[in-house]
């Protein structure tokens, strides 16, 4: 692709500086390179630009013309650049768009939206939630809050969370149903389980006694595609559910959830990380969001 802004340049420093040599001290060239650069946006736009003389250049009328709409382009281009520098180092600010777990978004992130936008009141957040993993460059996100391994290699990852597996239900439930004391008496229970790919039917145990470790099935007659749903359904009485202890966290402090088989808990770790197209130039609004979700729910202490 032609450097055309580059060309622009050049024309404008000989033009401003009345000679090839002077345009050329000032860039950096030899005058016969200003002269070659010349030449060839001359030929490339079929028109003489100007006019050389023994002591001078003069501008063709084409060259007037070309020179002036090349200022304003070359202005925009310096104006451009300095409006992108100062947002690097000042205040960050701009559109930040988010999208992150249910499960996460409601529990965690939802609360911390009011600080964060008075910590950075030039950021306007665009928030969605959804636990379908998501192309960051397709649904224009700056950041994607996920659980689950990172599987592509070409972004960026921090990790702002981790949180044990519980399984839990509702005291209406286990009064109905009676509480498991084993893993192989789920068999007589309605599990509920999730439609996305990535879920398993298999939830994970270990044996108190040896610390072996074994999967068992289950199932149920409800799924949903979110540690949101799925909670809301154990809640209202429905089954038992494996979800993060973050998203239940609140309800078993107050009793409305009931973490069971907690013996044969094999603290398998759901990790959540922040995921952005990484670069050397990472903006401002991207980096303050990163760091401060790091900074305020890291301080959690260990696993949840």
């Amino acid at each position: 692709m032609d450097n055309r802004a580059g060309e622009m340049q050049v024309l404008v420093e000989a033009a401003d500086r009345g000679s090839f040599s002077a345009a050329g001290r000032r860039l950096g060239l030899s005058p016969s390179a200003v002269s070659k650069l010349i030449a060839r946006l001359e030929e490339r736009l079929g028109a003489r630009l100007l006019m050389r003389s023994t002591r001078a250049i003069v501008l063709t009328p084409e060259g007037e013309a070309y020179v002036g709409r090349a200022r304003r382009i070359l202005g925009e281009i310096e104006e451009a650049e300095r409006f992108i520098t100062a947002g690097a180092a000042a205040t960050p600010r701009g559109k930040l768009r988010v999208s992150a777990t249910v499960g996460f978004g409601e529990r965690c992130l939802v609360p911390l939206i009011p600080d964060f936008l008075a910590l950075y009141p030039e950021i306007e957040l665009d928030l969605s939630l959804t636990d379908e993993v998501i192309n960051l460059v397709a649904e224009r996100a700056d950041i994607a809050l996920r659980a689950g391994p990172m599987r592509d290699s070409t972004l960026k990852a921090r990790k702002i969370l981790e949180s044990r597996r519980v399984i839990v239900a509702s005291p209406d439930y286990l009064t109905r149903r009676g509480t498991p004391t084993s893993p192989h008496d789920l068999a007589r229970h309605n599990c509920l389980r999730f439609n996305f790919r990535r879920a398993m039917d298999d939830w994970p145990f270990i044996e108190p006694a040896t610390g072996a470790s074994y999967a068992l099935s289950v199932s149920g007659n409800l799924e949903g595609n979110s540690g949101s749903m799925v909670r809301r359904l154990a809640l209202d009485g429905l089954g038992l559910a494996r979800i993060a202890r973050y998203v239940a966290e609140d309800d078993i402090a107050e009793g409305t959830l009931v973490p069971v088989l907690e013996e044969f808990n094999g603290g398998d770790i759901e990790l959540l990380h922040a995921v952005f197209v990484g670069h050397d130039y990472l903006a401002g609004r991207i980096r303050a969001f990163v760091d401060f979700l790091a900074a305020r729910i890291g301080k959690q202490p260990g696993p949840m």
